[in-house]
């Protein structure tokens, strides 16, 4: 895994989707649960699961060009 190119796609990511950019950085770094992440940010499980979801997939096509 290419740290520098996650980086530079969870910055691209910040600048348009935030919270979900948010919820990978409390994911990845900060170790915590869906539902530690829902607490922390005021989100329901749903949301934050949704959102992993969409981050997930926004950062593995990114990565891809």
């Amino acid at each position: 895994l290419d740290t520098l190119a996650v980086d530079q796609a969870l910055d691209r990511m910040s600048a348009r989707y935030p919270r979900c950019a948010q919820v990978v950085e409390l994911r990845f770094f900060g170790d915590l649960e869906f539902r530690e992440i829902a607490q922390t940010m005021d989100l329901s499980l749903a949301t934050v699961e949704r959102d992993w979801r969409f981050a997930r997939a926004w950062l593995r096509k990114a990565m891809q060009v």
